[in-house]
């Protein structure tokens, strides 16, 4: 069994816990999830099951959307309101002042990421650490916040709309927006609205996939549908299954291609893999199978 399903992560289920509920649904243990949530967040999590799991890093790579709310005025250890409080005064900001703030942030530039993290340092990750009230040094990492938008603002609570890189922290960039105000920030709820090319509307709930199973399952293509496709005759297709490489001039190919370009790879209807453009021969490479 192969295949992907498109989950809305409840709140308070760990990505790990998520994809767990996943394969007890459908009995298989070769499951993975394709960039982590953390437990306060809902939203968008795409998970492959089989041969399928092979395509997780085409999602890792891809941009992120997320609505979060934010509250002025206070600090916690995890950057979260599930955190230890660490300060807490009064706030003083202007609708003006806060625009500034959200302005100043798009685009790029070094970010922190924070200790409450699956990150990890020597082998172990920062979260165990954190827990341990441990803190080490964590390298700045450059992301992009391609988009933001103020939605709302209530006294001193406030919602955004975020399309960032992929290992942007929301909860890290709340606190900079904080620090940036002279009042501190916390993120109090984060919904991912979007992953690639997959969006929100487009998940299930746990009820509905412990309900129907076989409706929630999708085609692992739908992962890698922005690459361009090729079609292999029968013959073809045993020699991709094969890991051999596949002279241009022998199948229906249209267009120029560069090096090193994937494509994927059909026959009969059926979507097989990936295979790699090798210019130097003119052929097409089998990088990635996910039929059995």
């Amino acid at each position: 069994m192969n295949g992907l399903v498109l989950l809305n992560k409840p709140q308070g289920f760990t990505s790990f816990k998520a994809a767990a509920v996943v394969r007890r649904v459908y009995g298989i243990k070769r499951v993975g999830h394709t960039g982590t949530l953390d437990p306060l967040a809902t939203g968008v999590l795409p998970i492959l099951i089989g041969r399928a799991t092979r395509l997780c890093a085409y999602c890792l790579e891809a941009d992120k959307r997320y609505t979060a709310t934010v509250r002025l005025g206070l600090t916690t250890n995890s950057l979260d309101i599930t955190g230890e409080v660490l300060t807490e005064q009064e706030v003083d900001v202007s609708d003006e002042q806060l625009m500034s703030a959200i302005g100043h942030f798009k685009g790029e530039y070094d970010q922190m990421p924070p200790m409450f993290s699956a990150l990890k340092k020597d082998g172990v990750r920062l979260y165990d650490l954190a827990r341990q009230g441990i803190e080490v040094e964590r390298t700045p990492r450059r992301v992009n916040i391609k988009e933001i938008n103020l939605l709302e603002r209530s006294g001193n609570d406030f919602k955004i709309d975020v399309l960032c890189s992929k290992g942007t922290y929301i909860r890290s960039l709340s606190d900079d927006m904080g620090r940036f105000l002279g009042c501190g920030a916390v993120m109090t709820e984060l919904v991912r609205t979007k992953t690639a090319q997959f969006n929100i509307n487009e998940c299930v709930t746990v009820e509905q996939l412990e309900k129907d199973p076989k409706g929630c399952l999708l085609s692992p293509e739908r992962v890698v549908e922005h690459l361009r496709s090729v079609d292999y005759a029968e013959a073809q297709g045993s020699r991709f299954l094969h890991g051999a490489e596949i002279d241009v001039k022998r199948i229906k190919f249209y267009g120029d291609a560069i090096g090193g370009e994937l494509f994927r790879v059909r026959c009969n209807g059926q979507f097989l893999g990936l295979a790699e453009y090798l210019a130097d021969s003119n052929s097409l490479k089998t990088r990635c199978v996910v039929v059995d």
